[in-house]
């Protein structure tokens, strides 16, 4: 009996035992998707610059400045190439010799044909460049441009981050709002039904519980029109993070995480050298610097080298794979050459000296538009500043007046439930509640917005 029961015990616990594998391999896969779809905002930024089309074209743009000074640079390494070429004169050519050659009147011409049908040159050719003043400047510019590439990368990257950064705090503004309305719902609701129960037994009047409704519908539809913000905000911070708008997405930050951010800047020592468009346009003046100097520099002569190493073959049949150095017309003969070539830059009509006046003033006008920006970019921080400053003070007025609201809310309530206050002072405080509470989140939006456009003014957005 014992070994009879043994078995089915077994395959009951085999069961258990698989059972409970699928089960925690089912809840692992669960949460590594549902991972997967949680973000903090450094992690959003992150999922952005790997998968937003506007910053990925602009680290393509640098790998291709990569690509480009690399294949600069391969123009001042030795150049060698191998070549093969088969002629078939299906005609051969004719030839004139001086009649007086053969005997002839003198003044007259025989015509002859010379040659194989066939011909055939098989070699190598190679050339290096030895001085070269495009060739160096251009190595030069090439290193600038590259450096230009990386700059506009740092601006897309925070230009990327400012854009998920207020996509993101606008959804917990959202939400925050929302736990709020449902706990001003659920109080005002609460103390609706009280007021009609009242009403019914005769204790108060009609119009207390028609003007308690009005407030009660006001905040419902409040909450209705927040809800669908939320779902906007959500659908915009997907855009620009490039995350799939039909995947759900789940932000592990609270509003209130982020609330030690909130504090005054210190904005006394304004610095754009570090802002990306400030930096372009000094990456650009270098470009335009060096673009003249090169043309200067043209006058100087180039010298390279090359050579070639071939050999060639004339035969009556197109039988090349075959030799016999007893025969002509089967023989290949060698040809060995090298030589060196030196361009001097004489006169050409003063062309080069007009396309250098035109650089040097390109890079003027260059100059200028960098001494704007620096005027524009300190105004531009400085009102960023102070905007900032003034986002910040309001901030602090309002959730101090949204508290103070709260808390007269709370009087008004139990007034009224004690008996001593009116029905009309308990409305009167929801809805300054509501305004204050209004008020309150739009001033954290506002502060937000002022702070990360203090940060790009000043290029330190990070």
């Amino acid at each position: 009996m014992t070994n009879k029961n043994h078995k089915p015990k077994s395959m009951k616990h085999l069961r258990q035992v698989v059972l409970i594998f699928f089960c925690l391999a089912a809840i692992g896969a669960s949460a590594q998707e549902t991972n997967s779809a949680t973000f903090t905002l450094p992690q959003a930024i992150e999922y952005a610059t790997k998968n937003s089309p506007n910053y990925l074209n602009a680290a393509l743009d640098q790998q291709t400045a990569e690509y480009k000074k690399k294949e600069i640079t391969a123009a001042g390494l030795p150049q060698v190439n191998g070549s093969i070429d088969i002629k078939d004169f299906v005609v051969i050519p004719t030839t004139l010799l001086p009649a007086a050659f053969a005997g002839g009147a003198p003044g007259q011409f025989i015509p002859l044909k010379f040659g194989t049908q066939y011909q055939s040159t098989a070699g190598f050719s190679a050339s290096q460049i030895l001085f070269s003043n495009d060739y160096i400047f251009a190595l030069k510019a090439q290193r600038e441009y590259l450096n230009l590439s990386r700059i506009n990368v740092n601006r897309s990257k925070a230009e990327l981050a400012s854009q998920v950064s207020k996509a993101y705090y606008s959804v917990l503004i959202n939400r925050d709002r929302v736990k709020l309305l449902d706990a001003n719902i659920k109080r005002l609701g609460k103390m609706y039904e009280d007021t009609k129960s009242l009403n019914s037994q005769g204790f108060t009047e009609q119009i207390d519980v028609e003007r308690l409704e009005v407030q009660f519908n006001n905040l419902v539809s409040e909450m209705d029109k927040t809800q669908k913000l939320i779902g906007l905000s959500e659908t915009m911070l997907k855009f620009q993070m490039g995350y799939d708008l039909k995947q759900p997405i789940i932000l592990a930050d609270s509003l209130s995480a982020f609330e030690s951010d909130f504090q005054e800047l210190n904005t006394s020592n304004i610095d754009i050298s570090q802002r990306p468009e400030y930096q372009l346009l000094v990456s650009q003046q270098k470009l335009y610097e060096l673009d003249a100097k090169r043309l200067k520099w043209g006058y100087l002569p180039t010298l390279a080298a090359y050579g070639s190493y071939q050999w060639t073959s004339n035969r009556n049949n197109p039988d090349f794979l075959t030799s016999d150095n007893n025969v002509p017309t089967k023989m290949w003969f060698k040809t060995v050459l090298i030589g060196a070539t030196l361009n001097v830059n004489i006169f050409d009509g003063f062309a080069r000296h007009n396309k250098i006046k035109q650089a040097e003033i390109t890079a003027m006008k260059n100059q200028n538009t960098l001494k704007n920006m620096e005027l524009g970019a300190q105004l531009e921080a400085t009102m960023a500043s102070i905007t900032y400053a003034n986002a910040f003070s309001t901030l602090k007025m309002q959730k101090k007046n949204m508290e103070l609201a709260n808390h007269v809310v709370e009087v008004a309530q139990k007034k009224y439930e004690a008996g001593v206050g009116s029905n009309l002072e308990v409305t009167n405080a929801e809805t300054s509640l509501k305004e204050a509470q209004t008020n309150y989140y739009n001033a954290v939006f506002d502060m937000i917005v002022a702070k990360l456009d203090y940060q790009k003014a000043t290029g330190t957005l990070k």
